[in-house]
């Protein structure tokens, strides 16, 4: 059998196959109103393709656990129970299709309140539906956008409040994968950094203190999210930065750490929380870090970032540099990527429909 198409078991949850998607923001939710942050017909049929492509598990976009946690007005939320009824839908769909359904639950912090990418993705200000971010500093992330209110700690006990809050209501809408968004430069990410952190309090300063916040709010999900069914936590594994950044020492010292607290797996990504850096893109160009993580830290990991073909993917789980693939922009051209993948691969594709089958 191919290493890509293994079930890959953690904890009690077994996931069909090693092709998983990575989560991609619609931007595609009502802004205001009794509706703001509910999934409607365009994410369903958006997860469900993916679902029917033979997707092994599908996590859905960040999901923001506060309304002024959104990176745009359109993301989805699941900070109340309206959200996470509309919610269920979608992950009912992708269990009938054998698809295992995760969620990213995320807080953009200061970069929040920005317009979505096809309109420029600029910072919005209230006068255009926006609102003031919240951050670990009053550091804006870059020129042109505002000063984030610096969050006190009795704020922070809020949004660690809300984490697990948006956990239990994600259990409660069928999800069986939670990840913890810490990569991209949002909020969590923001405190990891000394790029972003300069706080003088327990929450700034030493490793310690910058990776506190993202342990308690681990510690708050890993609490409300039952024993059988896995956490993840995804990283940008550096900052690109020559100095004052997280890097990739970093990222291992806290893998150890992250699996002590429960966390099960390390979506490994990069970059985000600077602006202007040069990042070397090429095909698997973070592939390393992933297998730095599980060679030096022992923690189950999963591989992103332009990887496209199935050969290549193949090689990444079948040489041991990580346990899965998280495909981003390649299934937004192919929702039936795993099931080609499989043809390629020499396997007979599992999980087509009847209704497909005579295509394949």
């Amino acid at each position: 059998m191919s290493a890509l198409f293994e079930p890959y078991t953690l904890r009690s949850l077994t996931v069909p196959n090693r092709v998983w998607m990575s989560p991609m923001c619609q931007y595609s939710a009502e802004p205001t109103g009794p509706e703001a942050g509910v999934a409607h017909d365009w994410h369903l049929a958006h997860y469900g393709a993916r679902a029917i492509g033979g997707t092994g598990l599908i996590l859905v976009e960040a999901t923001a656990v506060s309304p002024e946690g959104r990176i745009s007005p359109g993301d989805l939320g699941i900070w109340n129970d309206r959200q996470a009824e509309a919610l269920r839908r979608i992950t009912g769909f992708l269990k009938e299709r054998g698809t295992v359904p995760g969620i990213q639950l995320a807080h953009a912090g200061r970069k929040a309140s920005t317009d979505a990418p096809w309109r420029g993705g600029a910072p919005l200000d209230a006068e255009h539906g926006g609102w003031l971010p919240l951050a670990p500093s009053a550091v804006p992330f870059d020129d042109g956008h505002p000063v984030p209110h610096e969050l006190t700690e009795n704020l922070i006990e809020d949004v660690v409040r809300q984490f697990a809050d948006g956990a239990r209501r994600a259990l409660a809408a069928g999800f069986e994968v939670a990840e913890i968004h810490g990569a991209h430069g949002y909020l969590i990410g923001e405190f990891l950094s000394p790029h972003s952190n300069r706080r003088t309090d327990a929450y700034g300063g030493s490793f310690e203190n910058r990776t506190r916040f993202a342990l308690r709010v681990v510690d708050a999900v890993r609490e409300v999210w039952p024993d059988e069914l896995p956490l993840f936590f995804r990283i940008s594994a550096t900052d690109w930065l020559e100095e004052n950044g997280w890097t990739a020492d970093d990222t291992v010292r806290f893998a150890g750490t992250l699996r002590e607290h429960g966390v099960d797996l390390l979506d490994v990504s990069s970059g985000g929380n600077a602006p202007r850096v040069r990042i070397p893109v090429g095909p698997g160009y973070q592939v390393p870090f992933a297998a730095r993580v599980k060679a030096e830290a022992g923690l189950p990991v999963a591989a992103v970032g332009l990887i496209t073909e199935p050969e290549h993917a193949e090689k990444i789980v079948a040489n041991g540099e990580a346990d899965a693939v998280l495909l981003g922009r390649e299934l937004l051209r192919d929702p039936h990527w795993a099931h080609r993948a499989a043809r390629e691969l020499g396997e007979e594709p599992a999980r087509v429909p009847d209704q497909y089958r005579w295509a394949v």
